[in-house]
């Protein structure tokens, strides 16, 4: 196994071929994860279950996705990120067969439950990868990408998912199952292990996280953040059929989410990376709490996707700069353990989305949106709070950074071409 100890020549935004076929692994991986946008249709229709049913099995699942983040977090520090990204994959590929075979109430509990488990698994590993792999400077151009990655397998997803779908379980299982297998494959035969030599002991990794304030309030932050931009997902739909919005027309405005990311991000990703990571947060997550809270206004088609351009612009703003501070922060050797209880922070907050949302929908939209306006501003603020902590740790990681002739003179290169 080969393990990479420093970073190749660059220049200071460039990113190394691993990053690129980490990249790939994921469209690869995003392009086939049809299974989960439809589980509740198939529970309901194939399974034959009622709505009650299919929602306790999707809390099931919830509660695997959450323990994931902090389960793989935790596996990619102690055995290694190529390890933990192989082994989630094919886990992933078995729930996914299981689930797909599985019978009866229980049955589908426990294996939805598996595949929670699992799913997200390669999250915060390839998050610490990219961290292993790409210069400080160039990190949030990175997650950028990754997350424009994501997407643009998603788009595919829901392209593909309904036409499978509509072929039998068994074909929407078994593609999921095998796109898990190929992004198996291609990490394992093409990506090297990124982990750094130096490791703390295990079982000091979580204690560490509880004393880091500035994390602290990070993770608290990211689940405020959570709790507003899962109403997209959850009190939304309802919000707005309320106001007369019908399906077709919320369906087309919410199309411009994914539109607008897969054709903005990688332009914005570019420009927003040379700007203070914490003022881009905070910016970001200001500018989706004004888009919820605009909502308030929306009587019509044409004013909610007003709004929906409003919070997707920042929702591209936040996309690098929240895993390039979780990086920043993270001591060496955890970059795993924070990516992941990072994640678990958003995963809790978007959990407690349609609980929140749906206690406050009855007092009327003004209340609802105005709330969640002032949840994300609260959240900006947060994100401030970890400013100097961050100038210091990023000051701190230039220094510690391994000293490279070639890199150097390739920047000055940039730089003179300029």
């Amino acid at each position: 196994m080969t393990v990479l100890t420093s970073r190749p020549a660059a220049g200071p935004l460039s990113l190394p071929r691993p990053f690129w076929t980490l990249w790939l692994g994921i469209v690869i991986n995003r392009s086939g994860a049809v299974v989960q946008p439809f589980l509740a249709v198939y529970l309901v229709q194939a399974q034959g279950f009622s709505a009650g049913q299919a929602g306790a099995a999707m809390a099931f699942f919830g509660a695997g996705s959450l323990l994931s983040h902090l389960l793989a977090g935790a596996l990619a520090d102690r055995f290694g990120r190529r390890l933990t990204l192989t082994g989630g994959m094919l886990a992933t590929s078995a729930a996914m067969v299981a689930l797909g075979a599985a019978n009866g109430f229980t049955a589908v509990l426990v294996t939805a439950f598996l595949l929670g488990l699992t799913i997200e698994s390669y999250r915060p590993a390839a998050q610490a990868m990219v961290a292993d792999l790409v210069s400080p400077d160039a990190r949030p151009k990175a997650y950028g990408l990754l997350f424009w990655a994501m997407n643009l397998g998603y788009s595919i997803a829901m392209l593909t998912g309904g036409w499978l779908a509509g072929h039998g379980a068994r074909t929407m299982f078994g593609v999921n199952a095998a796109v898990a297998l190929a992004f198996a494959f291609v990490v394992w035969r093409a990506l090297p292990e990124s982990r750094p030599d130096e490791q703390p002991v295990s079982s000091a990794r979580f204690r560490t996280v509880l004393p880091d304030r500035p994390m602290v309030v990070l993770c608290l932050s990211t689940a405020a953040y959570g709790v507003l931009y899962a109403q997209a997902f959850t009190t939304l739909p309802l919000a707005m059929d309320e106001q007369g919005i019908g399906r077709v027309d919320f369906g087309q405005a919410m199309a411009l989410n994914g539109v607008l990311i897969v054709l903005v991000q990688p332009v914005a990703t570019r420009w927003l990376a040379r700007l203070d990571h914490v003022r881009v947060l905070a910016t970001g997550t200001a500018v989706v709490a004004a888009g919820f809270a605009l909502t308030a206004l929306v009587h019509d088609a044409l004013g909610l996707a007003l709004t929906v351009v409003v919070w997707t612009a920042g929702e591209i703003i936040v996309a690098g700069a929240l895993p390039t501070i979780v990086a920043t922060l993270a001591p060496a050797g955890l970059q795993g353990t924070y990516a992941g209880i990072s994640g678990m922070s958003w995963a809790a907050g978007a959990a407690l989305a349609p609980v929140a949302g749906t206690l406050i929908l009855p007092l009327g939209p003004a209340a609802l949106w105005c709330s969640m306006g002032a949840i994300g501003a609260t959240s900006a603020l947060a994100a401030l709070l970890t400013t100097r902590a961050v100038q210091h740790r990023t000051h701190t990681e230039t220094i510690d950074e391994p000293r490279n002739p070639d890199a150097e003179d390739d920047a000055e290169a940039v730089r003179m071409s300029l």
